[in-house]
């Protein structure tokens, strides 16, 4: 059987980064992981981040709890008959409900292969902190990731004081109780960690579903590098509806883009060397009127 995890955790919270490190610690283990990636846009922007050689499949522009269920049957069963690997990571969108995606994941079909280990989710401390400004249907969403999982990480610790680090740990542990909470920053955590938990299946759910969210992603092209300064002003115009951004930016001067992601104010930039496409994707609500500058 194969073990089996699933990532969970809202928009930017560091779910990528924790399915980086536990690749690059489950090999050092001698372990073959597998990856089964769900991206809400059309982009497989966070796929590039998977190392070559290990197994991936990916659904894109929709949602592995909703009208993408049949195809992420699909794309499981085919890396359990084509591939040869010991433990699958399963990413979901930062908009899915983690217990409708396992509802989805496991098929009569192959759910004896799966041994599955239980729900890791990746929470933004600082987006915890501020939850009370989220509209009803993400905060549901929020705080459902967090409720229903078995591990969570409490993310981004470095951003908060002493005292409101205590606090994020002690509400999050009063809305799950059964879960260990890890404080980490990078998400960074030992595999042993995961290797110890196991799933529960006593939490009632609470459905929050893709369909009642006014999630959408929106594909922005450039059309010509731009200044770096005058694309940082444009970011500092957006609504806070905008919970995430990731894409590659051509930056005047430069002869490739730049890879970014920015999520709760926050950007990243790292350096590209090799021709990307020029165009970002924006996941948010109400994004009918942002625009590139």
């Amino acid at each position: 059987m194969k073990d089996v995890y699933l990532f969970s955790g809202f928009l930017g919270s560091g779910k990528t980064t924790l399915l980086k490190n536990m690749i690059s610690q489950m090999k050092d283990k001698g372990l073959k992981p597998a990856v089964f990636m769900n991206e809400l846009g059309k982009m497989n922007m966070d796929s590039d981040s998977v190392e070559d050689g290990v197994p991936l499949k990916e659904i894109l522009d929709g949602c592995i709890c909703c009208t993408g269920s049949e195809k992420s049957e699909a794309q499981i069963q085919t890396l359990l008959a084509e591939e040869d690997f010991d433990v699958l990571l399963i990413e979901t969108t930062g908009a899915a409900h983690p217990v409708e995606a396992l509802d989805a994941i496991f098929s009569p079909l192959f759910a004896e292969k799966l041994n599955f280990k239980g729900i890791v989710t990746v929470a933004d401390s600082k987006r915890w902190m501020d939850r009370n400004n989220l509209s009803p249907q993400i905060r549901s969403l929020f705080l459902e990731q967090i409720r229903h999982a078995d591990l969570i990480l409490a993310n981004k610790m470095d951003l908060l004081s002493d005292s409101e680090q205590g606090t994020v740990v002690y509400e999050i542990q009063s809305l799950n109780p059964t879960a260990q909470i890890i404080q980490t920053v990078h998400a960074k955590v030992p595999f042993s960690a995961l290797d110890k938990i196991s799933a529960s299946s006593t939490k009632d759910v609470v459905k929050a579903p893709v369909s009642k969210l006014n999630l959408n992603a929106k594909v922005l092209q450039f059309d010509a590098p731009i200044q770096r300064e005058k694309f940082e002003d444009w970011l500092r115009t957006l609504p806070d509806s905008v919970y995430r951004i990731k894409g590659y930016v051509p930056l005047e001067g430069d002869k490739y883009p730049h890879a970014f992601q920015f999520a709760y104010g926050m950007a990243q930039w790292l350096p590209e060397y090799m021709k990307m496409q020029n165009q970002i994707v924006v996941i948010g609500e109400g994004l009918e009127g942002v625009e590139l500058p």
